[in-house]
């Protein structure tokens, strides 16, 4: 078990969203909806989807009456009630990049001439369905902060049980049923297998480890590294949908190398 180059591309994406708040509350509410309609159950204990779409929300520090909001819409009626389905598009960014979308939408037709619009303008091409698909693999990520908050003003934080030690890190995550791990700086990142998410997480817990957030995720099977110009190319395609209302999930298979990250942030 070891990680090191997943990290680079989750954290540049976590800080665009960041710096998006507003709009991605909105989406985190719309996930919480969908998964909470189709579960059939607005409670998160039985309803697996819908518990990891609140893991998600929570991770991003949507407010708990938001959550709540969110799932009462997905039992309304009337004006209230939530028609969302769920939409899939591919294609292909500059340099060749494999670019994969997960959308929540209410009109088909206008989110697809969206999606078409942002490539064509930045230079990709939309393609159909499983044209870029087979080289992602879905996994569970499950953040894990290495020292948590403790209230007490003399010592504000406190290690994060085995998460404090890399060595009894490795072992937790194994023995939780973890796939892998990597280190984010002041936290860890645990890749699990996507029905594996929940119970990694619990077992985390039970174990006297706290998460901060757990959510579903594409990772690339074989990252493609391109020239720095052609990475504010796929960025700024990326960005683009990533500002879509309707689209929920952004991933490409862009290798994003220390030298890349630090070009992205100038």
């Amino acid at each position: 078990m070891s990680g090191h180059s997943k990290w680079a591309t989750t954290k540049h994406r976590k800080a665009a969203q960041d710096a998006k708040r507003s709009a991605l509350f909105s989406k985190l509410s719309r996930i919480i909806t969908v998964a909470a309609k189709e579960g059939g159950d607005p409670n998160p204990e039985n309803n697996a989807s819908l518990a990891a779409a609140i893991e998600k929300a929570k991770g991003y520090s949507l407010p708990k009456d938001k959550i709540k909001t969110a799932i009462d819409k997905a039992f309304g009626s009337g004006k209230d009630a939530a028609n969302y389905e769920t939409v899939v598009y591919e294609g292909y960014g500059p340099a060749g990049i494999a670019v994969y979308c997960e959308a929540l939408t209410d009109n088909r037709n206008r989110t697809a001439a969206d999606v078409r619009s942002a490539f064509s303008h930045a230079g990709g091409s939309l393609g159909t369905s499983g044209s870029v698909a087979f080289q992602f693999e879905r996994k569970g990520q499950i953040m894990v902060p290495k020292e948590v908050e403790t209230g007490d003003k003399k010592n504000p934080v406190k290690p994060n049980g085995a998460a404090a030690d890399e060595e009894e890190f490795m072992l937790a995550v194994a023995e939780a049923g973890g796939d892998d791990y990597e280190d984010a700086d002041d936290e860890w990142i645990v890749y699990t297998g996507p029905t594996d998410l929940m119970a990694v997480k619990k077992a985390l817990e039970e174990a006297g480890t706290e998460t901060k957030g757990a959510e579903l995720t594409m990772i690339p099977t074989t990252p493609t590294e391109v020239s720095v110009s052609d990475a504010k190319k796929v960025m700024r395609l990326v960005d683009k949908l990533e500002e879509l209302e309707d689209l929920q999930n952004v991933y490409h298979t862009m290798d994003i190398t220390d030298e890349i990250a630090e070009a992205l942030d100038e």
